[in-house]
């Protein structure tokens, strides 16, 4: 895509994202930018149906609270399906959902994009922080 035509583009997403419900698409595209709803995303699309204490276990670093929270924003959004067997032991189960599948699959060419440019962005990041070494962000 050429650069005029990626610019129109772009105008074109920003514009529909402006128009009417502009918070909830903002809202479901903060999905894209969190590291927990992409790490449940990843975990249910990688291993299927899981439990909570199985989900948290794979995403390290993540709190009960914020775990529980996840989950439910992406319940919400429809990205992931819950189970809830009604059992005397409770027993609830997540599931990526298909427009979960569509986010993680739209997601593989930004990752890429990432890695890709992994050391561009190492160097931008070494020869910002000598030229402003008291604005160096951690």
């Amino acid at each position: 895509m050429d650069r005029k035509s990626l610019i129109a583009s772009s105008q074109a997403a920003c514009d529909a994202l402006s128009a009417d419900d502009d918070g909830l698409k903002r809202e479901v595209l903060s999905h894209a930018g969190n590291r927990w709803s992409l790490g449940i995303v990843y975990a249910l699309g990688v291993s299927g149906r899981l439990r909570h204490a199985e989900i948290g276990r794979r995403m390290e670093g993540v709190t009960q609270r914020m775990l529980t929270r996840t989950l439910r924003q992406l319940e919400r959004d429809g990205l992931i399906l819950r189970y809830d067997y009604q059992e005397k032991a409770p027993r609830v189960e997540y599931e990526l959902s298909e427009v979960g599948f569509g986010l993680l699959e739209q997601m593989i060419p930004l990752w890429g994009w990432v890695i890709d440019n992994a050391n561009e962005f190492r160097q931008a990041r070494t020869a910002f922080d000598k030229i402003n070494p008291q604005q160096r962000v951690e």
